[in-house]
């Protein structure tokens, strides 16, 4: 019985050691056909690499196409704004501050009394010389009857007269006096400054209240004397002004024609257009423009530019592959900026970065 359960058992091992080299001679079969496809991709990708290779090399450089557009060239210069009614107003005779009839902000117009000093012993004055006015106005009238009836003598209606005139005289005077304790403003505009305090002494010369007119705000600013050709009035001009990170475009206003001896400069003003929320003696920074080009024309960045041995300004452009020098007239340069005014021509492929370390001819590859 042993020996007939053996047999069996015997004969399923075999058939299972046959079927295991089975599944690893089909495993083996897998691997070496995955072993010639690699081997076919690899190939592929050398040959592929290796005509790369031999392929000509060069430096990588950046271009841009060049397209003819207005040039116009400025005059920066640093100016501030000003205004054209900003007075300081002061007492014309000394005495104690008695009144103040405004207050900073406050809108005021031409003949507006501001503030007052003491004014009583003028008035007092005044309110003495009108009783004798009166008098001799009397006199002066009844004299003037009696001498058109040919009655008195004419030196008694003369010095009538002439009393009558010295009185009104006299009386203008005070009331000349009385006029210059107050403060009066000259002009219309707002309150900017008040500085004095009841029961201040005021005195000639010293500030008291500055009113400013801010519907007539300019910026004013000083050139030198090199430009004076070049400017014109009714130029075009960007006025920024840093502190409020803003700007205008306006027109040149007024140029003066006299250069100032000591700085040699000329001065020039661009009115600023009833624009309020500007602000006295803010700086401001002036481009004026002095020059524009007739037409269209191209323009490059001047760090582009070279000099010869020949002094001569040159370029470089892409022609295919290569790097080519190109000889260029240059005109007026602003902003990093220039004028060209003959050598290249709309279209060309000018280097922009690389152009300093190429020669003509050598071979050049496009940046992307």
């Amino acid at each position: 019985m042993k020996k007939l359960f053996f047999i069996p058992t015997l004969a399923l091992a075999i058939l299972a050691c046959h079927s295991a080299g089975n599944d690893k001679k089909a495993e083996l079969d897998k691997l070496k056909k995955q072993e010639s496809e690699l081997k076919s991709k690899i190939q592929a990708l050398e040959t592929e690499l290796s005509a790369n290779d031999s392929a000509p090399k060069g430096l990588a450089v950046s271009v841009i196409s060049l397209k003819a557009e207005m040039f116009r060239n400025f005059i920066d210069v640093q100016g501030k704004v000003d205004a054209d009614e900003n007075v300081a107003l002061s007492s014309e005779m000394p005495g104690t501050i008695t009144k103040i009839n405004v207050k900073v902000g406050d809108e005021v117009s031409v003949g507006q009394v501001l503030a007052e000093t003491d004014a009583r012993a003028i008035s007092q004055q005044i309110s003495d010389l009108q009783t004798n006015a009166d008098l001799v106005t009397q006199i002066y009238e009844k004299q003037k009857n009696l001498w058109e009836q040919k009655i008195g003598t004419e030196v008694q209606y003369l010095q009538a007269k002439t009393n009558k005139e010295s009185m009104s005289k006299k009386m203008a005077a005070l009331q000349e006096q009385l006029k210059m304790t107050k403060i009066i403003s000259p002009i219309n505009g707002n309150v900017d400054a008040v500085d004095i305090k009841l029961g201040q002494i005021a005195s000639p010369g010293m500030p008291s209240i500055r009113v400013i007119n801010y519907s007539n705000l300019k910026v004013k600013a000083d050139v030198a004397e090199t430009y004076a050709a070049k400017i014109q009035k009714g130029a075009d001009v960007v006025v920024r002004f840093p502190d409020m990170n803003d700007s205008i475009i306006a027109k040149v206003n007024f140029v003066s024609r006299a250069i100032n001896l000591s700085s040699r400069t000329f001065n020039v003003e661009v009115l600023l257009d009833n624009k309020k929320q500007y602000h006295p003696n803010m700086v401001a920074r002036l481009s004026i423009n002095d020059y524009q080009s007739a037409t269209p024309v191209l323009i490059v960045p001047v760090n582009v530019i070279q000099k010869d041995e020949n002094n001569s300004f040159y370029v470089f452009v892409a022609e295919g592959n290569k790097a080519k020098k190109q000889l260029v007239n240059i005109g007026k340069q602003y902003n990093g900026k220039a004028e060209i005014i003959s050598g290249l021509k709309e279209g060309d492929l000018l280097l922009e970065s690389g152009y300093d370390l190429v020669n003509e001819g050598d071979l050049i590859a496009y940046k992307k």
